[in-house]
C-alpha cells in the first residue's frame, strides 16, 4: 500500500487553471465513489478550495502517480501534460507532511488563516459520505487536525492571521484610501462573505449591500452586520450603486457579466469607477469586465502581492510550526507501522494461545481429576508462560517495523 498525493495550488497554478480543476461537493462525492470501486485506489479524499485541489489516496501500488494524474485530469477534461505542468506529487512521508502543513495553514496564501482547517474537515466528511475513507485516512485526518491545533496553540503563526476576505477588504481600502462614504456590494453567503462583511464593518464603510441566491441568507447577513439585503434578480440596479463589489459564491457560472456592468454604468448618476474583487474559484465575475469603461477586476491571485507585505511575523512563527509538523510526521510514521505490524502480532498471540490449549487438552488425562480452580490456575500458568516467551519476539517485530520505510 502507498500513500500518494497529487494536486495544484496557488503557487503552482494560475486561477484560470484552478477553476477548471475545482470540484463541487456533489462531483467530489461521485468521483470518489467511482475511483474507489473501479480502480486500484483503496481510499481517497479531495480537498477543493479557492487556492488548491489536492487528491490524497491510498493505492495498491505505491508507484501510481500517473494513474492518479489520469483520474484528476480525465475528471476535468484536462490533458495529462497540462496537469503535470501545474501540479505537484508527493508520496508517503512527504504526502503526510503536505497534509499537515495544509491543515496548519502553513501552505496557504495567507499563512495562519483559519478557514482551510474547516475546509479540510468538510473534505474528510465528504470522503466519508462517499465510502472512500479507510483505516489510513481515518488515522491521517484526525492527526492532521491535532497538528493544526498544536501549531495554533504553541506558536503565534495565527496571532495576526488574516483571511483572503480580509485581504479583499484591504485591497478596497488601498484603492480608495478610506472606505468611509462608499458602498460595497457583497455577493455570496458563505463563511468568506461573512468574514468580508465583518472586516467591512470595522473599516467604516458607509453602506453594505448583501445579495445571495437564497434571499433569507441575504436577510440574515444584513441583520447581523447592519447592512441591506437586495434581490439577485435586481443585481444590475444595485451594481449601479456600488463602488466595490466583492463576490464569493460556489457557482460555476459568472454572476456578473460585462453586459450587466454596461447596463449598470448607464444608470449611474456620475461616471465613478467600480472595482470588482472576485475571490471565487471558479471565478464568478467575468474578467472581460476589465475592458468596460471605469470598471476594474481583481481576482484571488491579484491579492498575492498584498499578502506578501503582511507575512514577516507569521513567517518567523511558521518556522517554529514546521518543527511541530516534522515531529508529527515522525509520529504518524510510527502509527502506520503499528497498523502494519499490529494484525501480525495479534495473529501470533492467538496462535500461541491455541497451541497452549491444544497441549493442555492432549495431556488432560495424565493430570487426573482437577477442580475448576485448579484448571483455571493451570490455564493461567500456561498463558503467562507464553506471554513471557513471546514478549521478546513481539518486541523485535515492532523494532523491525520501525526500521522499515513507509
Amino acid at each position: 500500500m502507498g500513500l500518494i498525493l497529487v494536486g495544484a495550488n496557488h503557487r503552482t497554478a494560475p486561477v484560470n487553471f484552478r477553476e477548471r480543476l475545482a470540484y463541487s461537493d456533489e462531483h467530489c462525492v461521485a468521483e470518489l465513489r467511482k475511483w474507489t470501486t473501479t480502480n486500484c485506489v483503496t481510499e481517497a479524499l479531495i480537498l477543493s478550495t479557492c487556492n488548491r485541489v489536492d487528491l490524497v489516496a491510498m493505492t495498491s501500488d505505491p508507484l501510481q502517480h500517473e494513474h492518479l494524474v489520469e483520474l484528476l485530469s480525465e475528471s476535468k477534461g484536462l490533458s495529462k501534460a497540462e496537469f503535470n505542468k501545474h501540479s505537484y506529487k508527493y508520496t508517503d512521508d512527504e504526502a503526510v507532511r503536505h497534509v499537515f502543513r495544509v491543515a496548519s495553514s502553513l501552505d496557504s496564501m495567507v499563512v495562519g488563516e483559519p478557514q482551510v482547517l474547516g475546509q479540510l474537515r468538510k473534505a474528510y466528511s465528504l470522503a466519508t459520505d462517499a465510502g472512500a475513507v479507510g483505516p489510513i485516512l481515518n488515522k491521517l485526518l484526525p492527526q492532521a487536525f491535532h497538528v493544526a491545533k498544536r501549531v495554533r496553540n504553541e506558536t503565534d503563526v495565527a496571532s495576526s492571521a488574516v483571511s483572503v476576505s480580509y485581504m479583499a477588504v484591504e485591497l478596497g481600502r488601498k484603492i480608495f484610501d478610506s472606505l468611509l462614504g462608499h458602498t460595497v456590494l457583497v455577493i455570496g453567503g458563505g463563511r468568506t462573505a461573512e468574514l468580508a462583511a465583518r472586516h467591512l464593518m470595522k473599516s467604516g464603510v458607509s453602506t453594505v449591500l448583501f445579495a445571495n441566491r437564497t434571499q433569507s441568507k441575504a436577510d440574515e447577513l444584513a441583520k447581523t452586520f447592519g447592512g441591506k439585503a437586495v434581490a439577485m434578480d435586481q443585481l444590475v440596479d444595485h451594481l449601479s450603486q456600488a463602488d466595490i463589489v466583492i463576490c464569493s459564491t460556489s457557482s460555476s457560472q459568472y454572476m456578473i457579466t460585462a453586459d450587466m456592468v454596461r447596463a449598470a454604468n448607464s444608470r449611474r448618476r456620475r461616471p465613478t469607477p467600480t472595482f470588482f474583487i472576485d475571490i471565487s474559484v471558479p471565478r464568478n465575475i467575468d474578467p472581460t469586465i476589465d475592458t468596460v469603461d471605469n470598471s476594474f477586476v481583481f481576482n484571488i491571485d491579484d491579492l498575492k502581492s498584498l499578502v506578501l507585505s503582511n507575512l514577516d511575523h507569521r513567517q518567523r512563527e511558521a518556522q517554529r510550526a514546521e518543527l511541530i509538523v516534522n515531529h508529527e510526521v515522525a509520529r504518524f510514521r510510527e502509527v502506520l507501522r503499528g497498523l502494519r505490524v499490529g494484525p501480525a502480532i495479534t495473529q501470533l498471540r492467538e496462535r500461541l494461545r491455541e497451541i497452549a490449549r491444544e497441549e493442555l487438552n492432549r495431556h488432560r488425562n495424565d493430570l487426573g481429576v482437577l477442580s475448576a480452580e485448579q484448571e483455571a490456575a493451570l490455564e493461567n500458568l500456561l498463558f503467562s508462560t507464553i506471554k513471557k516467551i513471546s514478549h521478546p519476539i513481539i518486541t523485535e517485530m515492532r523494532r523491525s517495523a520501525l526500521e522499515v520505510q513507509l
